[in-house]
């Protein structure tokens, strides 16, 4: 038996929950997204969960804000919980003044209405750099919304900029059970899980022997529910979640998930830094003759990204960083990309930015997760995913029309000179990148950011 159907195998014994494939939407667009969050919430009748890294003070994430405590006003019974990251909930934006961050929006609202709607800040590390709150995922009764967004203006497309990411519409009250459970019995239960909207909040010194019980509780927790048999007009689900970078369960279902690829490989990253486990696996199955598709964010298109007729900050140096990740991947690899075995597209629209990620395997596999792919998922951050398995095809119309939406706004490169490259940068970039090289202090940010 080859490696990859060994690895298919195991993949193939993994519990899932039964669910008609009708029972899916995919939504194509963020406002399409923004829209449907809305309704959902204005039509929840037990419960309201949002896991999200932010609910930023915006336009957008007050008009979520609006509709939840409209809908615990007129049913107080609501079980309504946002939980965010605590560090980001508690400051200011990158470079922006010092300030009590998102937590005094939701102080605000806290003020104003009679029934209050829990808003919970997790701490997965004593600081921001060393791990966040990833998880995804918002439940509304028996339905989940899928999606690696955060709640602000730009990932809602509030005004005439967007923020590209994916997703999906899950009715399964199995998932939504076993997700929301999940949310209840290992995050809200913690003691280092604090309420972001009272007047005064405990200092995370304080919090440091909860946070490291929670942490521990994290790294062998996982999504409980009853596996079930998947009849030939069902596809099955697998909710994962991962934490650090030993024995992380999603970390491995991933690279089995590529390691098990024999024909078709699709990766989705909004910034070329695979792990080394992911870039290992993606050479083997190169190796072994699988087609595969990247479809990655320009520079342009990074949230860091700086024009060049701009002011500089050192922050926007990472877009460039990124790109000489994926230049060096490509000049390693243009004999695939000169036969087509390798396609790389370079997603760029206008002003927009792209947060894209998944993975698609042999047209059996979809992966949905907010996942970046990177060195800090693999080892920093708490992360979540939920894989499709399609056995019999039922989705195969579904996820093409999906990809064939993300195509849109992509270039395929056909060589790597085609990909800037260190001497044509701007001259702050240049200088940027040569002394981060010389102090070798690449590596360092590659895994932490």
């Amino acid at each position: 038996m080859d490696s990859a159907t060994a690895n298919k195998q195991l993949i193939d014994q993994l519990p899932k929950i039964a669910h008609r494939p009708e029972q899916l939407e995919t939504l194509l667009d963020a406002a399409s997204f923004r829209e449907r969050l809305l309704h959902e919430i204005a039509q929840a009748k037990s419960r309201i969960y949002l896991v999200a890294l932010y609910l930023q003070d915006d336009e957008a994430g007050r008009s979520i804000l609006d509709a939840l405590y409209e809908a615990k006003q007129k049913n107080p019974r609501l079980d309504v919980k946002v939980l965010v990251d605590w560090h980001r909930a508690q400051r200011g934006l990158i470079g922006a003044e010092k300030s009590d961050g998102n937590a005094g929006l939701y102080r605000e609202y806290s003020e104003k209405y009679v029934h209050k709607v829990d808003i919970l800040g997790v701490p997965v590390r004593n600081r921001e750099v060393f791990g966040v709150l990833h998880l995804k995922g918002f439940i509304i009764d028996e339905t989940v919304i899928y999606s690696g967004a955060s709640l602000n203006d730009v990932y809602l497309a509030q005004h005439d900029r967007y923020r590209y990411d994916r997703y999906h519409v899950i009715h399964s009250k199995a998932l939504a059970d076993s997700m929301a459970n999940f949310i209840s019995n290992t995050l809200v239960a913690s003691d280092a899980v604090n309420c972001l909207s009272q007047p005064s909040r405990p200092e995370t010194k304080a919090l440091k022997p909860a946070i490291r019980n929670l942490r521990a509780r994290l790294q062998s927790a996982s999504y409980s529910f009853i596996s079930q048999h998947i009849n030939e007009d069902q596809v099955g689900l697998t909710p994962m979640v991962g934490l650090g970078k030993r024995k992380n369960f999603l970390n491995t279902q991933i690279c089995r998930l590529i390691a098990s690829a024999h024909e078709e490989l699709t990766i989705c990253t909004p910034y070329f830094n695979p792990p080394r486990s992911v870039m290992r696996e993606i050479r083997r199955a190169l190796r072994r003759g699988v087609s595969i598709t990247i479809i990655v964010g320009d520079k342009t298109a990074n949230d860091f990204y700086i024009p060049p007729d701009e002011p500089f900050k050192t922050i926007s140096g990472l877009p460039y960083l990124y790109e000489i990740n994926l230049r060096n991947f490509a000049r390693r690899n243009e004999a695939a990309i000169a036969k087509r075995q390798l396609k790389i597209h370079l997603w760029k629209h206008d002003n927009n930015s792209f947060h894209l990620k998944g993975i698609w395997v042999d047209r059996s596999y979809m992966l949905l997760t907010g996942n970046n792919l990177n060195p800090r998922a693999w080892k920093l951050d708490l992360e979540n995913a939920i894989l499709l398995h399609d056995k019999h095809g039922l989705l195969e119309n579904e996820a093409q029309r999906e990809i064939d939406k993300i195509l849109e706004h992509t270039q395929l490169i056909g060589s790597y000179k085609q990909i800037e490259k260190l001497e044509v940068y701007p001259t702050q970039v240049r200088t940027l990148l040569k002394r981060i090289k010389r102090i070798r202090a690449d590596h360092l940010l590659n895994q932490i950011l």
